[in-house]
This record gives C-alpha cells, structure tokens and sequence, in this order.
C-alpha cells in the first residue's frame, strides 16, 4: 500500500470520456491516499494533426476549442482552476455525471472563472501553451499513445510516467485503490511499457 504523498500530472484532452472516467478514478484515489492532482491539458487535435484521417471524426476542429480553453486556463490561472473547471464541465447540473461534455461557458461560471474565457477556443491565442503542454505529457511516454497520460513523482523525486490507465467505469473505492497500487507497481519496473486485455 502506496502510504507516502505522491503528486499525479494529469494531461486529458477536455472532450475525451475515457479520459473523464480516468480522471474519476484519480479523484477517487486522492481521497483515500495522499495523493496530489495537478490537472494539465494535452490535445488530440494536436496529436492527430497532420493525419490523412482524423481518428476522432473531427474533420471541423471543433476538438480544439474546449482543449484551447483549457489552455488558457491554465496558463492565466493556474492547475487547480483548470481541475475545476474540468470537473464543471462534464458534471451535469443534477451533480450527477454527464455522457459528453456540456456547455463551455456554463462550465466557467460553475467554476468561478471568467466566462469571457470561452472565446478563447476560437482563437489560437493559446496554441502555443497548448502545444507545449501536449509535447510535455508525450515526451515522458514511448510510442504512439492518446488521452490520458499521468506523471506520478514519488516523495523521492523519481517520477514514472504512463498512458492511462483507461477504464470504461468508474472503479468503488476498494477497486480504485488496487488499480492505484497494481499501477504504481507495474509503471515503477524499470522497462515496463504496456499492458491491455
């Protein structure tokens, strides 16, 4: 059992559900174990650019408004904001979780952040931090890899970082704590790349 506080880089595209589960599962964690989020975008817009075909179907870019926000967010306010904006933005307003992602500026208002910022997905004022972000959260993964990808930096100062790990559901607590502990282990073996079922 991980009992030492660990810090988690959280790098999700905005508008990626398994990414949003994943990020469910991560909170879950830190409220059972010392663990610390620090939520950062990365892009799939970016990612596939350049392909002859776009593997998200978005042939109209509509992908890079909501990872543009997130871009703007984080460099204007910082980590912490960007989670709760994250976490507005795919909480319904019963509480409860939504399929896909709402409404960009109702996302903002719910958490506490300016609503003018939604223009900042049709601009390209961002990209820059966006695409540096992006390249940050791939150059610490080998291969081809998508939406999310977490850092964890042990008490030590090591850091291990991974693609994933992508679950369909939400794990219950004591699942999520196993995930956390078999993920940990398998992503501190030295050479370890992969694993699916």
């Amino acid at each position: 059992m991980a009992t030492e506080r660990r810090t988690v880089d959280f790098w999700f595209d905005p508008a990626c559900p398994l990414s949003r589960v994943t990020a469910s599962w991560i909170v879950a964690v830190a409220e059972q174990r010392p663990v610390d989020i620090r939520w950062r975008v990365m892009s799939l817009s970016v990612l596939n650019e350049g392909r002859e075909v776009d593997p998200e179907g978005d042939e109209e870019g509509y992908l890079w408004i909501p990872a543009r926000v997130c871009a703007a967010i984080q460099t204007a306010y910082g980590h912490t904001a960007l989670g709760r904006f994250y976490d507005a933005l795919w909480t319904a307003g019963d509480g409860g979780r939504r399929e896909w992602m709402g409404d960009i500026a109702e996302a903002l208002s719910a958490a506490e952040l300016p609503v003018a910022l939604a223009g900042a997905g049709l601009s390209t004022d961002h990209d820059e931090a966006l695409r540096a972000s992006h390249e940050e959260a791939m150059s610490l993964v080998a291969g081809e890899v998508g939406t999310p990808i977490l850092a964890v930096t042990h008490p030590s100062g090591s850091r291990h970082a991974f693609f994933g790990p992508v679950v369909t559901g939400t794990p219950g607590p004591e699942d999520a704590l196993r995930l956390w502990d078999g993920t940990l282990l398998v992503a501190s073996v030295p050479g370890f790349r992969e694993i699916k079922t």
